[in-house]
């Protein structure tokens, strides 16, 4: 499923003119989805929150540069991807240097048995469910995911291999199923 929201070619021209009533509809415009968007990539809604505020920052400064070639959301859920991915490795970063600081250990989070798929979603790490949302949710291919995530073709892959098999074990193993 990919959002497609058609806003007047008028009102891109007035917001890259600076115009401040015509950037608010903007926000009003496309707040939801980035934000469904951020909430689906990151765990918590307040990082969901961030992202959007982020998002709509970069859109402000950056509406200028805005060609048209593609749609506006397409160019708006491109930054807000993109902000998501920024927000998920700098949270790696620093889970990894509390890892190296804390020599006790720390508890694996519960997995327990997942009814559905949100709460198996729910369940893998935050790169993986970033590549599984952006590849069967918003439509990006392996190729984009790639050079969003500075990594791979072959990384984005076998993260959406593994993350699938990974749903499938959460949610009873349905072999002949796609996930």
């Amino acid at each position: 499923m990919t959002l497609s929201l058609a806003v007047p070619d008028i009102l891109v021209a007035r917001a890259k003119a600076g115009d401040e009533e015509a950037l608010e509809a903007l926000y009003r415009a496309f707040e939801t989805p980035v934000y469904n968007l951020a909430r689906r990539m990151l765990r918590n809604s307040e990082d969901a929150e961030d992202v959007l505020q982020e998002t709509f920052l970069e859109v402000v400064r950056s509406i200028g540069r805005y060609r048209g070639d593609g749609s506006l959301w397409g160019w708006i859920r491109q930054i807000a991807a993109s902000k998501a991915l920024m927000r998920i490795r700098r949270e790696q970063v620093r889970s990894t240097e509390e890892l190296l600081e804390d020599t006790t250990g720390r508890p694996a989070p519960p997995v327990g048995l997942a009814l559905d798929l949100e709460r198996a979603f729910e369940t893998l790490s935050e790169t993986s469910r970033a590549v599984v949302w952006l590849y069967d949710v918003e439509g990006y291919t392996h190729e984009e995911i790639a050079e969003l995530m500075g990594k791979t073709v072959s990384f984005s892959k076998s993260q959406l291999a593994r993350a699938h098999a990974r749903l499938r074990r959460q949610l009873g193993g349905a072999e002949g199923r796609s996930v």
